[in-house]
């Protein structure tokens, strides 16, 4: 399985960097169980047909060990997975699920510890009836995302690196994190008073009271 952990170590803060907004996707779908861990790999995109979750259950069983299985479910009043399939996915090798539709069974999947982000929970299954899509580009929580895209989440949100600036944007953001890590927070305060007392100056500032 190929090692991603250069990728997870760096917080979706520091890609912020090199990405635009729209690498980004909306506060909506979040981490369903704390703590989550980072999870970051490639994106094995799954267009499911609404109300139906045939497509993701065949991609648990397709995915490369290390893909982030990242789903359009276009319906957030039927579950597109349930605690035996995340089981299956994370005995797959599979990092994570991220959902732009809603999943069941949380009490088991967290007691997998199996990462999932997703919109929200329901009971209700999906049906299996209507063939959707695999590897093809997805719309997930307001990002276009394409097969092999690399893809980091965490608490902080998710982002989605184009296959194609990788390596670009990953350098981007190790400078970042070393630049933070780095810093003090006195030092950091020194720079960011001095900034702020800078950018008030240039907007004519009036302090209140005089």
């Amino acid at each position: 399985m190929t090692d991603y952990a250069k990728f997870r170590a760096i917080s979706p803060t520091a890609y912020a960097d090199g990405l635009g907004r729209e690498q980004f996707m909306d506060i909506g779908i979040r981490p369903l169980w704390q703590p989550m861990p980072r999870i970051a790999g490639p994106a094995y995109t799954v267009r499911c047909a609404p109300g139906d979750n045939l497509m993701l259950h065949a991609a648990i069983y397709r995915a490369k060990p290390g893909s982030v299985i990242v789903v359009q479910a276009d319906n957030n009043d039927f579950a597109v997975s349930g605690g035996n399939v995340c089981a299956i996915a994370q005995k797959h090798g599979i990092a994570g699920f991220i959902v732009d539709g809603v999943v069941r069974d949380l009490e088991e999947v967290r007691d997998h510890q199996f990462p999932v982000f997703a919109r929200g929970v329901i009971p209700i299954p999906g049906v299996k009836q209507t063939l959707g899509e695999l590897q093809q580009p997805v719309q997930c929580g307001g990002v276009m995302v394409q097969a092999g895209d690399m893809v980091v989440a965490d608490e902080e949100g998710i982002t989605v690196v184009p296959a194609s600036e990788v390596e670009q944007v990953y350098a981007i953001a190790k400078a970042r994190a070393d630049k933070d890590e780095a810093t003090s927070l006195a030092d950091w305060e020194t720079a960011h008073r001095a900034k702020i007392e800078r950018l008030l100056q240039e907007r004519n500032f009036i302090e209140p009271g005089q």
